[in-house]
């Protein structure tokens, strides 16, 4: 780039030149102007946590709920950052932090639905115990991360091309359990993955812990 000073110590004109440089790719590298968008998606993803985590009823539900069971979650343990395109997200049981996958979102109903989904999952985590290598435990929680997080509201499943004219939820649901059980380690191969959930899928999409019903 032209300029050898920290942004810090830019003006404002040559802050402003300097993002529309990398903005439009003109006069600077691939990989500056890539690292550029990356935190740019990042900046962004952060923003709408926090704005979620603040006025987001379903988010402020399962915050409550977290601290509940003995999981408070601080907006330090939501990270934002890239993934590979199978994920919008992710939770680790190893210290209870999940991911936000920036620049996969649809929009914001989308990320909120994400958000939600993978705190179930920590719920789950810290109520149950759950052991995420037995692929009954791991079909569960994702049973009900999908059915009680959005995941699988109509407008979604339409805008995806995937709906069903009769029981298009539980459909939903069940095609996305198997989808991520079928990523287990343990799992063998998506045979296994579908009988499992077919296993606890009833009594598992009837709980709807912490809610009082689907959401």
């Amino acid at each position: 780039m032209s300029t050898s000073k920290p942004p810090e110590k830019l003006s404002s004109f040559e802050r402003w030149r300097r993002n529309a440089m990398l903005a439009t790719g003109l006069g600077v590298t691939e990989d500056e102007r890539l690292e550029y968008l990356l935190e740019q998606g990042r900046l962004s993803c952060e923003q709408k946590k926090l704005q979620f985590m603040e006025r987001s009823p379903a988010v402020v539900f399962m915050l409550k709920h977290l601290r509940a069971a003995g999981c408070d979650l601080p907006p330090s343990n939501i990270i934002c950052g890239p993934c590979d395109r199978r994920s919008a997200g992710g939770f680790n049981p190893k210290n209870g932090a999940i991911v936000l996958c920036q620049g996969v979102f649809f929009g914001d109903a989308h990320m909120e639905n994400i958000m939600v989904h993978e705190m179930i999952h920590l719920f789950d985590h810290c109520r149950f115990k759950v052991d995420w290598l037995n692929l009954r435990h791991h079909a569960c929680s994702e049973i009900r991360a999908n059915s009680l997080s959005g995941d699988c509201r109509f407008s979604r499943e339409l805008r995806i091309g995937s709906l069903a004219f009769t029981k298009h939820h539980q459909d939903c649901v069940r095609r996305r359990a198997v989808t991520s059980v079928s990523r287990n380690l343990m799992c063998p191969d998506k045979a296994t993955a579908e009988r499992v959930v077919n296993e606890v899928f009833e009594s598992c999409f009837k709980d709807t812990r912490p809610f009082d019903e689907i959401y």
